[in-house]
């Protein structure tokens, strides 16, 4: 969880942004655990959880839970929180004030304004009831119920991909806010997006942060927005053969392409219902026909691969999955030298 730091120890900063950065940067809190009896006297106040699939926590200000000070979980956590969406992508101008280079604890912090890659690999935190409802370091006010979250470089604002190491889970979130400030913790999310990602209740995992570049917010929207046709052609058989010497020709890059998108695939009987990898659309049958085959050697991974028509696109597909979280585990696994980014599909 994030946690206060004495802003005197920053420099070069507005009142306004010390104000907002002063949440962030000791030791990551403890586990919580799950069933800690309430004190005698009832004197500690219980989160009342309108959703019982809820982890159950010590109620901020308890003392309990490893939680900051009076950091924690709210007290009325609206309900189906699970089902709240992903961050609403969109390419907007970075802030000014808010893309200063800043330092904390006599580190120069600078954040990131181009538009390179950018992923990294370490401990995701949350934080809750203690700064909800107080501005953060873009001027947005925090609520811990949204898909937000706080990161030291990432541009204000910017959206990243987020997927836990441990759950396979993933959810895209909208950088307003810096912090965490620890060598070991490198993005501290929402009690929303912690929920989403499986360490609501343990407090932290081990996360993988990327950075969505403008191109993969414009894929992320075109494929929002693109109409669901009905398939023509039945899935191809992995066993069908394949011309030698073929050359992969996308003409949907299949590297802009992110795997946190979820949307309906409208498939034919012979597909089972699931979850499936969208590894490519190309505008040609024989080329679809090629990347199938070259990414044959990792069929054990990514599943039945299969062809499918939609309109004038050929469709490359693998699964079925039974979930979400393993179909986004098998993208993971997928070698960065495929170039391809998956699409999580649901039919």
């Amino acid at each position: 969880m994030r946690a206060h730091f004495d802003i005197f120890a920053m420099r070069g900063l507005s009142l306004a942004a010390l104000l907002t950065l002063a949440a962030c940067g000791t030791t990551p809190q403890k586990p919580a655990s799950n069933n800690v009896p309430l004190p005698s006297g009832g004197k500690v106040k219980v989160p009342v959880r309108q959703d019982p699939t809820l982890p159950v926590l010590p109620a901020a200000g308890s003392g309990r839970g490893g939680y900051y000070k009076d950091d924690g979980p709210g007290d009325n956590p609206p309900a189906n929180l699970r089902d709240v969406p992903d961050a609403e992508v969109r390419n907007e101008p970075y802030s000014t004030r808010s893309n200063r280079p800043y330092v904390v604890f006599g580190k120069t912090y600078t954040p990131i304004t181009d538009n390179e890659p950018f992923k990294q690999k370490g401990t995701g935190t949350w934080y809750g009831k203690k700064f909800h409802g107080q501005r953060t370091s873009s001027g947005e006010i925090y609520d811990m119920y949204k898909m937000t979250a706080a990161h030291p470089t990432l541009p204000i604002p910017s959206y990243a991909r987020v997927t836990s190491i441990d759950s396979g889970e993933q959810v895209i979130v909208r950088i307003n806010d810096r912090g965490p400030f620890h060598a070991t913790r490198v993005i501290d999310v929402s009690y929303t997006a912690a929920l989403k990602l499986g360490f609501l209740g343990k407090g932290s995992h081990q996360v993988v942060v990327e950075r969505l570049l403008p191109a993969d917010i414009d894929a992320i929207l075109a494929a929002r927005a693109a109409p669901k046709p009905v398939p023509s052609v039945v899935a191809i058989s992995i066993d069908t053969p394949v011309e030698t010497g073929a050359v992969v020709q996308p003409e949907v890059s299949s590297q802009m392409l992110p795997v946190d998108v979820t949307v309906a695939m409208p498939a034919p009987a012979a597909l089972a219902s699931g979850f499936y990898l969208q590894l490519g659309a190309y505008s040609r049958a024989d080329n679809a026909e090629s990347g199938r085959s070259r990414l044959a050697p990792y069929a054990a991974a990514l599943g039945t691969l299969g062809v499918v028509q939609a309109g004038n696109l050929f469709r490359l597909y693998g699964g079925p999955f039974s979930s979400r979280a393993e179909a986004a585990r098998a993208a993971a696994n997928l070698p960065e030298s495929t170039g391809i980014k998956p699409i999580v599909i649901e039919r």
